[in-house]
């Protein structure tokens, strides 16, 4: 059954009309997603294309009012449920097209507006990149000046340590040269008087290395306190 309209249409004519037109908008927003979604153009809006998927959308919209209006006026109860169902169903998809459309402007609005902020980022980032390269250059500079106290104040305690190792062998070879003396001595029968002035050698011998190891420890104090 063919419903004239007063654009000079039938209720099927236009029925066609619609699933034309909502094709092409369907097409329209996959077109518009590819775009976005294209590396190449680096998601960039076509405002020409998603103007006229726009427009198509609202096309449908007004040619679903119009067969709203013609099937209610069909005699026939099934042919009128038929054409019921098939007008809400093209009224489903253009709405469904809508919110598509919608939500790709949002996103694209949404990036815009980061672009934007990024771009001021950036020019107050220039005007402050000197500053902020002179702070990364101290501390870089910090951080080389601490290794470097760190690997003098290692070396320096690894001399110390050898330092201390080579006087507790000398004392060691000296208490055994004192020894072999001492026996040598005895032997010969020397006087007392000349093992006297051995012991008072061995004292002054005593001393020089107590100021030595004191020396030493002096000095790894200060260049402990000069590497901090």
């Amino acid at each position: 059954m063919a419903m004239t309209v007063e654009a000079g249409g039938t209720l099927s004519e236009i029925y066609q009309s619609s699933k034309k037109v909502l094709l092409r908008a369907r097409d329209g927003i996959e077109r518009l997603e590819r775009l976005e979604n294209s590396t190449s153009s680096g998601g960039l809006d076509s405002p020409e294309l998603s103007f006229t998927v726009k427009k198509d959308i609202s096309q449908i919209q007004s040619l679903c009012a119009e067969m709203d209006r013609l099937w209610r006026s069909i005699a026939s109860k099934p042919q009128r449920d038929l054409w019921k169902r098939k007008v809400e169903q093209v009224a489903e998809e253009a709405e469904a097209l809508k919110q598509s459309l919608d939500r790709y402007l949002l996103r694209n609005q949404r990036k815009m507006r980061e672009a934007q902020e990024r771009a001021e980022l950036l020019g107050r980032a220039n005007g402050e990149s000197a500053h902020v390269l002179r702070i990364f250059d101290e501390e870089a500079q910090a951080m080389q000046s601490v290794h470097n106290s760190k690997r003098m104040l290692e070396e320096s305690l690894s001399t110390g340590s050898a330092i201390l190792s080579k006087y507790s062998e000398q004392r060691e070879r000296l208490k055994n040269a004192q020894r072999k003396a001492l026996d040598v001595l005895n032997t010969v029968g020397l006087s007392n008087s000349v093992l006297r002035l051995i012991e008072r050698r061995n004292r002054v011998d005593k001393w020089i290395k107590y100021m030595g190891m004191l020396i030493t420890l002096v000095v790894l104090y200060f260049l402990v306190t000069w590497g901090r």
